[in-house]
Order: C-alpha cells, then structure tokens, then sequence
C-alpha cells in the first residue's frame, strides 16, 4: 500500500498580513544600521570619539548582537518566539532612546551595547516565526525573499530618512525613528502572529550559553584590533581565548543529547555553503556602507541628505534582487543562483576602483547598485536554504545560526574593511605639514583631518585636504581588491556544491 503524500499547507491572508508585521521588527534593525552610517561624521564633530571608540560605536551592537543570537534563537524555541519578538521589541526602543540621548562616546557605546542584546532577540524570532508559518516551500521562499526585501528596504529608508533628520535636527534624532515602528509592532503582532516554539526542547544549557557568547565577540575583537594597529601580544591573547571558547563549546554541543546548536546541520552541503555565503554578502554590504558614507560626505562634500540618495539605488537594487530570488531558484540551481549573485556583488565591488578624490559619485552610485543586486539575492537564498535545512521545531536555533553569519559578516565588515581603510589612510597622510599638537587628532580619522584643516592658513589647509582625501581613497581601493577577491571565492566554492 502506498503512503499517500501529505502537501504542506498554503498560508492564509493572517499568516501573510503576519508576515507583514514581522518585516516591521526587520525594519526596526535595517533602518537603524544605515542611519548611523550616515550619522558618522555628525557623531565624530559633536562626541569626538577616537577611531577605536568611532568603531566601537557601529560595530559593538553587532558584536553583541552576534554573540548572543545563538543563545535567543534557542531560548525563542522554548519560551515561545513570538514572546521574545515582544521583549525585543520594547528592549529595542528602550535602548534606541538611551542611545539617542547619550552625551559622551562611552554613554553611546554602552546604548549600543543595550541595542544588541534587544537585537538578538528579534532576528532569529522574526525568522523562525516564517519557518513555522509558511510550510510550503515556494510560500516560504517568497516569504523569506519580502523578509529580507524589508531588510534592504529599510536600509533604503534609512538615508532617507537620516539625511531629513541630520540635516533638521541633532544627530541623536536617527535613534528615535525606532520608537513609532516599535509600537505599530506591539500592537499588531499578538492579533496577526501565531504563538510557535519547540514542543520539547530538552535541557538548557548555560555553560553552552556561556561559551558561545565567549567564542566570537573576542575573535572578532582581535581581529579588529590587528587590523587598526597591527598585530600585537593582547590581541594574540584575545583572539586565542575566542579560539579556545569556540572550540570548548564545539565539543560540548557533540557530547550533548539536547545541544543548543545542532552542528548536524553543517554536514549537509547546502548548509554550510549558505551561512558561508550569507556572512561573505553581508561583509562587503557592510564595509561599503561604512566607508561609503564617509567618502560622500567627507572626500566629495555631499550633504548627509545627499548622500542618501546616492546610496538610495543601491539599497533599492538589495530589495529588488530579494524579490527576485524565489522566482530566479524556481528555474536554476541554488547553486548557480548563489554563484551568479556572488559575482554580480564582486564586479560591484570593483567599480569603486574607479572613484577618486574628486569626482566618483556616478562611479560609487553604479558599483553599489551591483552590490546590492547581488548581495540581496544571496542573502535571500542563503536564509532560504538555512531555514528549510532545520525541521520547524528547531527552526528557532536554525535561523540564529542564519542570522549568526549575518552579523559576524556586517561586524566584520566593519571592523576589518574599516579599519583597513583607516591604516591606510594614516599611512599615506602628509603630517609634516601640522603642527605636532595636531598629528593625533588629524591621523584619528577623516574628520579630524578636516577639522584640523580648518585651523591652517588655506595654502597649507588645501595641500593637507588634498593629501588627507587621496590616502582615503587609497585605502577604499585597496580594500575593495580584497571584497572581490573574497567574493569570488565564494563563487567559486557555491557552483561546486550541490545545493539541491
């Protein structure tokens, strides 16, 4: 006797009008990210953070952020993903007001910091909620594909919205454009989304907790710091005790009936292939989001709201390729469709080559247009492919791991890409012309050149300037080698995979 073949159940209009409400918590994260990229310089003239603190202050929330996801997407499996939708939520706003209002570097990184781990609880909720509501594959794809629509959506909001803001208001207002989503949010989600987690999750684990937030935060600390200032012992050190943590809780994970992280799902190919993937896309995004601001406002004198809207074809390309993606795997491979998106990304990326110190904008407009083509699609594919490798009532934790490579990619691309711009840009500076008490402020970053700039006679001020753009530029074209190098990689290791 046959087994008759059960079809996976279509989702209603409440699961679709749900899945609309979860794309607001997405929206919070998204606008968020590139709204501070834009609020750099404002940030750096009214706080006057150091490099490292100017670093601290984008990256940290995903430092935190990262470490923790692992810990929420399991803790949502147990508690119920979309309670810890909830707690995120107002946990988010809380911390966005904090972070508005801070009135000194150490105040806005510690709100930043806050911001993470209200952060972590939203992203592996948002997406597990999807694996539980949309059973049916192609469903769940398009579903996936709006989500992460509303990602690049929001970013594309976010110039927008934070070049108004900067240019009308104090730059702690870009926090504050959190507070009206968060509420929409409250209101709508316990009416449209469906109550999900695992019926039997086993123990939790807290020295696995312990360990996995100990794993990446001080790799990818160490990282940053060789990549500012070379290598040195405490970085060593740092690094290495993130190395051991990782390792440590790796092995705790294989002896455990009931592991927080299932290191199962690594074996299947298409697995692994994607978190690769989706943490490589999400690296040049960031890195370019992060150096691209600078560059437009700083190097080429762009207003903040001007800037936003070179970047707003980029970003409108990310939301594009999202919703491109589910009808792109319905005719090619997974694994050709990854590659494609990979090397759209990295011949993007090498159209900044092309930018210089004084006109460059039609170049940075086309080159992330590319980018975010390519990185919208991979990433869509990417989620896809993680989500509906794990069985719904791990989704939770499957899509923590998604979300994992996501935020390792952007704190990374942060931290390295923007530090590797940052060395360069000191190395090829021209201080003999300053004065010795203004060589740290100027070789701090590009705005405190600029600043430094302002106080010399204007002969001096415009050979400085002119030296100070040049090795900016530099150190971008030096660090897009890098992005597509990288990405051509990942290319190359996608279309030898078998992904279906």
């Amino acid at each position: 006797m046959n087994t008759p073949v059960t079809t996976p159940p279509h989702a209603t209009p409440r699961e679709w009008a749900g899945l609309g409400v979860l794309a607001l918590a997405l929206l919070l994260l998204a606008v968020d990210a590139t709204v501070l990229d834009l609020a750099v310089p404002a940030i750096s003239a009214d706080l006057a953070p150091s490099t490292p603190q100017l670093l601290w202050i984008i990256d940290v929330y995903s430092f935190v952020l990262a470490g923790l996801l692992v810990v929420m997407g399991n803790l949502g499996d147990r508690i119920g993903r979309r309670r810890l939708l909830l707690i995120g939520a107002v946990g988010f706003g809380i911390a966005s007001a904090l972070a508005a209002w801070a009135v000194s570097p150490e105040m806005l990184i510690a709100a930043r910091v806050l911001q993470g781990v209200a952060g972590a609880t939203l992203m592996p909720a948002t997406l597990g909620l999807i694996r539980s509501m949309f059973q049916d594959a192609r469903q769940r794809t398009l579903a996936i594909g709006v989500w992460s629509a509303m990602a690049g959506g929001g970013a594309a909001a976010g110039p927008l919205v934070g070049g108004w803001l900067l240019e009308h208001f104090w730059w702690g207002s870009v926090f504050l454009v959190n507070l009206p989503v968060m509420l929409v949010l409250l209101a709508l989600a316990p009416l449209l989304i469906p109550e999900s987690r695992d019926p039997n999750p086993g123990r939790f684990d807290a020295l696995s907790a312990l360990l996995s937030m100990l794993a990446l935060v001080p790799v990818v600390y160490a990282v940053k710091e060789t990549a500012a200032h070379g290598p040195t012992t405490g970085a060593l050190l740092v690094g290495l005790a993130g190395v051991l943590a990782a390792v440590l809780f790796v092995r705790r994970q294989r002896r455990l009936t009931d592991p927080m992280l299932d290191l199962r799902l690594f074996a299947l190919p298409r697995f692994r292939v994607a978190v690769f993937t989706n943490l490589l896309a999400v690296f040049a995004l960031a890195g370019v989001l992060f150096f691209g601001s600078q560059y437009l406002q700083l190097v080429l004198g762009r207003s903040p709201l001007e800037a936003g809207l070179l970047m707003l074809p980029g970003l409108a390309a990310s939301v594009f390729g999202s919703l491109a993606a589910a009808w792109l795997v319905r005719r090619w491979r997974a694994a050709v469709v990854l590659a494609g998106a990979l090397v759209v990304t990295a011949v993007g990326a090498a159209a900044f080559l092309a930018v210089d110190a004084t006109t460059g904008a039609e170049a940075f407009v086309l080159g992330f247009v590319g980018i975010g083509l390519g990185a919208g699609v991979a990433m869509t594919v990417a989620a896809d492919l993680v989500v509906g490798s794990a069985p719904e009532e791990r989704a939770g934790a499957a899509a923590a791991i998604s979300e994992t490579a996501y935020e390792t990619g952007l704190a990374l691309g942060v931290a390295l890409l923007g530090s590797t711009v940052m060395a360069i840009f000191r190395r090829g500076l021209d201080l003999s012309l300053l004065p010795d008490d203004a060589v740290a402020t100027a070789s701090g970053s590009l705005s405190g050149a600029i600043e430094v700039a302002s106080e010399l006679p204007t002969a001096v001020a415009e050979e400085f300037l002119s030296s100070a753009n040049q090795a900016f530029v530099s150190g971008i074209h030096l660090t897009v080698l890098g992005i597509v190098a990288v990405l051509l990689f990942a290319a190359f290791s996608a279309v030898r995979t078998k992904l279906c």
